[in-house]
């Protein structure tokens, strides 16, 4: 008798142990990794585990706290005008994403970006180019709470991708 219930117990406990531990997933982040691209947009490659294996998706939230891209107007001879034919846009990017799921975890890239010129343009016979862009401030967010990402901040430094031209 003793021997049974003392194999029964140990069944019991062996059967909780596992539903706990099906049940308790622990989300965690176990890299967000950010860069730009040659068109100056920020991609931020991640991965994300313990999501168990009854979700089927997950929402995950790039954010970046102050995202800023340079622009400014060329002549069709190469030359940029001294005057005040540049401008600088700054703004907040909050991009929410979805992703499935697949054996409990979540490995996916978010791009975003440049923020865009706004009503500036350029005077005739010039055409407008991106020359550089800047991001700082970010972080992913899901389920397994918030990352920074690295490194923090990301710049493309000097580029010029043209926008738009008369």
């Amino acid at each position: 008798m003793r021997r049974f219930l003392t194999a029964l117990i140990a069944g019991i406990f062996a059967v909780l142990l596992a539903a706990s531990a099906a049940v308790a997933d622990s989300a965690r982040f176990h890299y967000a990794n950010a860069s730009t691209t040659s068109s100056g947009a920020l991609k931020v490659n991640f991965k994300e585990t313990g999501l168990g294996t009854t979700v089927s998706t997950e929402t995950v939230t790039l954010t970046v706290t102050n995202a800023s891209a340079d622009y400014q107007c060329w002549n069709h001879g190469g030359k940029h005008p001294q005057a005040g034919n540049k401008e600088t846009v700054s703004t907040q990017i909050v991009d929410p994403n979805t992703f499935p799921v697949r054996n409990g975890q979540v490995t996916a890239a978010i791009t975003v970006g440049p923020a865009g010129p706004g009503d500036f343009t350029c005077p005739g016979g010039q055409t407008l180019y991106l020359m550089s862009a800047t991001y700082s401030g970010i972080s992913l967010s899901g389920q397994a709470g918030t990352i920074a990402a690295t490194p923090d901040p990301v710049s493309t430094g000097p580029i010029m991708i043209k926008v738009s031209g008369r």
